[in-house]
């Protein structure tokens, strides 16, 4: 895939499962919510992996360990290994890794993850500024973080230690609804100091290449379910992606995204790893895309037709995208996809 700018979803073909050697699957919002299974993950995967694909899972959680997350895996019924994770604690273990010396002392604020990471790369995770730490490492750490961990990396920051953040996702799906993410996190201490983390999570690059380095992908495709973290991720490595829409991307923020946000595929979850997916093709003025026409100019967005509502939500997105930045009207936008029931 090239780095142009996307008009519309693609069409493929084949099954995603046949086209691709390698699923990079986000877990929150994709795989699981609040723990629990999301409804057709558990057999979609089981298909997709019994018909040859590999399956990794690349999660910006630097929280849980890669065994504790295999371990939740299987027991939703999706057989995984430890090796099958990755985990921007692993991304941001390798970055400090590479700029400082074997064996040095790193202040954690976050969770066991983290400190697992740092110990596979030789790095000697420490808890207070006190501890002469040579880096400050700063990853999600879970609704029970207590507020002083955070103080903490304000004393060794101002200090002049270099700061790292597994990531800066400010929101993270929950069986209750949408919490602060590690992105939230660290803005209280980038406002507190006015420093700067290295970031290593997704949509970085640090993230891709660790991805690739542990998978060994050579056609991969990147599913999630955010457009600023997995999508833009997938643009940034020149990768193909899948969106599917059982996290926190509604259908407005996808008609609304920058060519960076744009998927090349579009499904309801991860069933579309086991189809083709529908052509989108121009059709007068307009895109058509199964039974439903959409086209828009300044001010207006308009869909016709009838049919599968995700083929109406592709061509409106081929509508949309062409037309980005010419303000794309927001009422026509919700009675379209409040016709798809979106």
């Amino acid at each position: 895939m090239s780095q142009s700018v996307r008009t519309r979803p693609e069409g493929s073909g084949q099954a995603l499962s046949k086209a691709y050697d390698t699923a990079l699957l986000d877990l929150d919002g994709v795989v699981y919510a609040g723990g629990h299974a999301i409804a057709h993950a558990v057999e979609s995967l089981a298909a997709a992996r019994e018909g040859g694909m590999h399956l990794a899972y690349v999660t910006n959680n630097a929280l849980r360990t890669p065994d504790t997350v295999a371990g939740h895996l299987t027991e939703l019924g999706i057989p995984t290994g430890a090796d099958d994770v990755i985990t921007s604690a692993q991304a941001v273990a390798r970055l400090i890794s590479e700029q400082v010396p074997e064996g040095s002392r790193v202040l954690v604020i976050g969770g066991e993850g983290l400190r697992v990471a740092l110990r596979e790369r030789g790095l000697q995770p420490v808890e207070s500024a006190e501890d002469e730490p040579v880096a400050v490492v700063q990853g999600y750490g879970g609704p029970e973080l207590p507020w002083g961990r955070f103080a903490e990396a304000c004393y060794a920051i101002a200090r002049g230690v270099p700061w790292y953040a597994s990531n800066t996702d400010l929101t993270i799906p929950s069986a209750r609804g949408i919490a602060p993410g590690n992105g939230a996190a660290v803005e209280v201490v980038r406002i507190a100091t006015g420093a700067e983390p290295q970031v290593a999570g997704k949509p970085l690059p640090p993230m891709h290449r660790e991805t690739i380095l542990r998978t060994g992908a050579e056609r991969p495709l990147v599913v999630g379910d955010r457009l600023d973290t997995d999508i833009e991720g997938a643009f940034n490595g020149e990768v193909d992606s899948l969106l599917v829409l059982t996290g926190v991307t509604d259908g407005a923020q996808l008609l609304a995204a920058p060519p960076q946000h744009r998927p090349t595929y579009v499904d309801a979850d991860l069933r579309g790893l086991l189809t083709g997916q529908p052509e989108v093709g121009e059709a007068g003025e307009g895109f058509r895309c199964g039974g439903w026409t959409a086209t828009a100019g300044a001010e207006r967005l308009e869909l016709d037709g009838d049919g599968e509502p995700l083929d109406g939500l592709r061509a409106l997105c081929a509508a949309a995208w062409t037309v980005a930045g010419e303000g794309v009207c927001e009422l026509e936008t919700g009675k379209a996809l409040a016709r798809l029931g979106f």
